[in-house]
């Protein structure tokens, strides 16, 4: 499913009009990503959690060289899914 597809399926389970729909799921995205540039945490009880890990700077290799290359320590997004979602999933 992609965003299109889902936006339709969110107007049609919703009775939502496509542009209601379309103006939900944006909302949506852009309240999760100010919160987690926030430095917050987003818990949707029964689904999940969306937070923002520290990933540690490394040394990786260059695959064509094999020379040893520094990787710069980040910020990654990450999705948790909730025991009650995966129990709803697998059934």
């Amino acid at each position: 499913m992609n965003k299109g597809e889902l936006i339709k399926a969110m107007a049609e389970k919703a009775g939502f009009t496509h542009k209601d729909a379309a103006a939900a799921y944006e909302a949506f995205v852009a309240t999760v990503t100010d919160a987690l540039k926030a430095g917050d945490k987003v818990q949707l009880i029964g689904f999940g959690t969306f937070e923002v890990k520290d990933v540690p700077a490394k040394t990786g290799i260059n695959p064509q060289t094999k020379a040893p290359v520094k990787i710069a320590a980040c910020k990654k997004p990450v999705m948790k899914f909730g025991k009650a979602y995966k129990d709803l999933i697998n059934d």
